[in-house]
């Protein structure tokens, strides 16, 4: 089951969800706005290989803004840490910042359970946008689970700032 604003609400309090900084203004019925973070990474390469660690640039998005082109995929983060190892959290896009051609997660809105960190927002535009540092740009919902609880240990725990694919570890023996 969906968590109401007010459960995550208490649950922020009583530390069942992590979210920090947390701003009461920013409870939904049944979700949270979340923001995002003042870095953004791009991949140096065009073509991509899953085997291979893509190298990738990072840049700071300026108070002034930055413009996102449609062609190029942008890994950002949220500015919140956010977690459970009682819930399960799911990302989405506000219908806000999707009305403007924003997609923030491509394919991964399911958070593990016990995953607590900064994020990375899988950012595309449909087309040129301008987006700036803080500007709330997703919620996210906390899910009930049912049977035992395996917590994330997993290669992006932790993370801080936008991180790039890490699949080619997948891919050593």
């Amino acid at each position: 089951m969906i968590l109401t604003g007010d459960e995550i609400h208490k649950n922020v309090l009583n530390k069942k969800i992590i979210i920090d900084p947390f701003d009461e203004k920013n409870i939904n019925p049944n979700s949270y706005n979340f923001s995002l973070g003042s870095k953004i990474k791009v991949y140096k390469d065009y073509v991509l290989d899953p085997k291979e660690e893509n190298l990738v640039e990072e840049f700071y998005i300026p108070e002034c803004g930055m413009y996102l082109n449609p062609s190029i995929l942008y890994l950002g983060h949220t500015k919140e840490t956010m977690g459970s190892n009682y819930f399960v959290p799911i990302i989405r896009g506000r219908s806000s910042t999707g009305r403007l051609g924003i997609f923030i997660h491509i394919t991964a809105d399911l958070i593990d359970i016990g995953s607590i960190n900064q994020w990375t927002l899988m950012i595309h535009v449909v087309q040129p946008v301008k987006i700036y540092p803080n500007m709330p740009i997703g919620q996210v919902t906390f899910w009930s689970v049912l049977g035992d609880i395996s917590l994330y240990c997993g290669k992006y725990q932790g993370s801080i700032g936008p991180k790039e694919s890490k699949i080619y570890k997948d891919f050593i023996k």
